[in-house]
């Protein structure tokens, strides 16, 4: 069965929009579909948004919000739109590879080229080249610092491919090993009593840029646990009030209701889970008519803990080779 196949497949299952990894999580469950790829989430939203832009209405699939798909003509909840498409320039640049690169590396420039071509992105910047090495450069230097391996690799001076190419060998125990790591301090997390896992956030939040951050008392301020200033470059500082839920089954729409009901002037919001959100809830979060609440599920948090090393440390290993030109070094005869 074929991706899209088995995409419409979950989604008559479901009878509603879901997010495209949720997709892709059923498709799994279910067998319907392999994929050798590294991110077949990453895939299944490609192929969604190639098959909407290239067929329009004539397309199975409908865009309900960001990530979110269902049936053509399911789920009439108003936000089904037949506009283009577009993928950020990541997950354009992976598509290009896989579908286009006739498995050998690509410069940016050529990258970005085709991307544009396919209009797989949405830009109104004038270096999208630019933009495009900086996304890829900086995945590779994110997951790095999150003890991932990175879809892309850099193969030489501004060319790129996807790692999954070739055989990863140790890369690859050591991406098992962080893995285990990772599932350790999820379980941690979850073992948390709620004021530890307040303060957890707290300096999960000073970490990653926030200034003046404060752990409401346990009385509760209106469903708002940690308040601060999100900090840009000096320059961008926007107040934030932040719920954090320590549970194991998804959010869901009315908590993001909730959030934004208590939010102060000038404020915006952020939940922070353990679990996941519901597609209402995600749906939620994005409504064009009201303040935007940000979202952060389990796995997101927990990369973020390891990015920012809390919760875990660091080892550096060094892989040595044997030198090629070692017997040829010295300008003696031969022995």
């Amino acid at each position: 069965m074929g991706v899209l196949d088995a995409v419409n497949t979950v989604l008559k299952e479901s009878g509603e929009p879901l997010h495209y990894i949720k997709i892709t999580k059923r498709i799994f469950e279910q067998n319907l579909w392999k994929s050798e790829g590294k991110t077949p989430a990453h895939t299944v939203n490609a192929q969604l948004v190639t098959d909407i832009n290239n067929k329009g209405i004539k397309s199975r699939f409908r865009r309900y919000g960001p990530g979110i798909y269902g049936l053509a003509g399911a789920g009439e909840i108003g936000l089904a739109t037949t506009d283009r498409v577009t993928l950020s320039f990541t997950d354009a640049a992976e598509q290009v590879l896989r579908e286009h690169a006739d498995q050998k590396p690509m410069h940016y420039r050529d990258i970005t080229k085709k991307v544009l071509a396919l209009h797989l992105i949405k830009t109104q910047g004038l270096t999208p080249e630019s933009t495009m090495y900086t996304q890829i450069f900086y995945d590779i230097k994110r997951n790095t610092k999150r003890g991932d391996i990175s879809r892309f690799e850099m193969v030489g001076n501004g060319y790129f491919g996807p790692t999954d190419w070739h055989e990863r060998g140790l890369a690859q125990e050591i991406e098992c090993h962080n893995n285990e790591i990772k599932e350790q301090l999820y379980q941690r997390v979850l073992a948390m009593n709620p004021v530890k896992f307040e303060a957890l956030i707290g300096d999960l939040l000073s970490a990653i840029g926030f200034e003046s951050v404060s752990v409401t008392p346990a009385s509760g301020d209106g469903g708002i646990d940690v308040r601060g200033t999100l900090v840009v470059g000096d320059v961008i500082k926007t107040k934030m009030a932040v719920q954090v839920k320590r549970y194991k089954q998804n959010i869901l729409a009315p908590v993001i209701q909730q959030v934004r009901g208590s939010l102060g002037a000038h404020e915006q919001g952020l939940v922070i889970t353990t679990s996941d959100f519901s597609t209402g809830a995600k749906i939620e979060a994005e409504r064009p008519d009201a303040t935007p609440v940000a979202l952060m599920n389990g796995k997101q948090l927990v990369d973020i803990l390891i990015e920012n090393n809390i919760g875990v440390t660091r080892t550096e290993h060094f892989l040595i080779e044997l030198d090629e030109g070692f017997e040829n070094r010295g300008n003696g005869p031969d022995e």
